[in-house]
């Protein structure tokens, strides 16, 4: 949870906002198949349906009141993924910074699967 400061008070964010605003903002990026999870069990790359794609997000919070945000993915077959990852990471540190105020220290994309087909 991230504590912001205003003139009024203050303002605290759960991770889960953080989560479902960057898994959004990476989702409707042109290419991107959706977010995946590996499974502890069998330790295959899963892909996520729509409401519960916060698990292939993952927040920490720094020391400094920023946070860093870390993606998986799975992509279209056929997309360039070193543009793909630079649009999802300006997309997602544009709409988390944006909604929130809360400044993004690093954007790390993980990309785990390639969808065929």
């Amino acid at each position: 949870m991230v504590t912001v400061q205003t003139e009024q008070g203050f303002i605290r964010i759960a991770s889960d906002v953080f989560t479902i605003i960057a898994g959004v903002a990476a989702t409707n990026c042109f290419g991107v198949k959706g977010m995946t999870v590996r499974s502890v069990t069998d330790g295959l790359v899963h892909l996520l349906k729509r409401e519960s794609m916060g698990k292939g997000v993952h927040i920490t919070y720094n020391d400094n009141g920023t946070i860093s945000i870390e993606l998986h993915i799975a992509v279209d077959q056929g997309v360039n993924i070193p543009v793909l990852c630079t649009n999802i990471i300006e997309e997602v540190r544009y709409k988390v910074a944006l909604a929130t105020g809360v400044e993004i220290k690093s954007v790390d994309v993980f990309v785990d699967s390639m969808m065929i087909g």
